[in-house]
């Protein structure tokens, strides 16, 4: 999200600040005395975007570049800015790229491209992040941005369906190649691109899957939700994946960060 202020607090919080009343009036009558903490969890159990405590994460741990906080701030302003990667999010992935010490890195899902920045932001001078998108409308609003951060030779930004991309660079040699993956794009294909990225991706390695919580909706996926379903279904197959280790983190819309084995 874009402007943060500490006292807002949106609907889903009040609600979930409603339901943790309930919790807490039962839990007293049953002798249980923990009080919930306030206006801070949506009824999902996750931590509100308009939250005082996200606020406090943000004050006390986002060391965002200024360029960065440009395209957030642009990017917050559009009409779809809700599917920008949270930023505490995007610089836990850079974090984690720099640890592994990665040189390529694949990204399907751009938007305006403020994650493929943090990214490549980290890189070494001859890294690269292959960025997947079909279409480059939004991009347009990050690649300038790209451009004065010095970085825009970093990303190697292919307007087509992401698959076909992740098949190129298979059938180029690049199996066993990128250091991290990161899926963020149509949930459908989520499957797809898990099992394409793992082929492409090195021995240990690190694919994160964004949204794997879908805003509580994988909890009971409606049968008329494909995405919710999809998301589901991945995440229980991850679960028994041999393949990989995962943590699943309550960050953002929640992310799973597999490590290849």
């Amino acid at each position: 999200g874009s402007k943060m202020p500490l006292l807002s607090v949106p609907k889903e919080v009040a609600v979930g600040t409603a339901m943790l009343g309930v919790a807490f009036a039962t839990g007293m009558l049953a002798g249980k005395r923990r009080p919930p903490s306030p206006a801070t969890y949506t009824e999902t159990g996750m931590i509100g975007k308009n939250s005082p405590l996200r606020q406090y994460i943000l004050d006390h741990s986002l060391r965002e570049h200024p360029i960065l906080k440009k395209l957030r701030l642009l990017t917050g302003d559009h009409p779809q800015g809700r599917m920008m990667v949270s930023c505490e999010q995007a610089q836990l992935m850079a974090n984690l790229i720099k640890l592994i010490k990665a040189k390529k890195v694949i990204e399907i899902g751009v938007f305006t491209g403020y994650n493929a920045l943090s990214m490549a932001l980290v890189l070494p001078d001859d890294g690269q992040v292959v960025a997947c998108d079909i279409s480059e409308d939004y991009a347009k609003i990050g690649r300038p941005l790209w451009k004065e951060a010095g970085v825009e030779h970093k990303i190697d930004l292919r307007i087509k369906p992401a698959i076909q991309t992740l098949d190129e660079l298979l059938a180029n040699g690049e199996a066993e190649t990128f250091d991290f993956a990161f899926i963020d794009a149509d949930k459908e294909s989520y499957n797809e691109y898990y099992e394409k990225c793992l082929h492409l991706i090195k021995k240990g390695g690190i694919i994160a899957i964004d949204n794997v919580f879908w805003n509580g909706r994988v909890l009971k996926p409606r049968k008329d939700d494909l995405a919710a379903q999809s998301i589901h279904r991945l995440n229980q197959k991850l679960l028994r994946d041999a393949r990989v280790n995962i943590s699943m983190l309550p960050v953002g819309d929640g992310v799973t960060l597999a490590f290849k084995l």
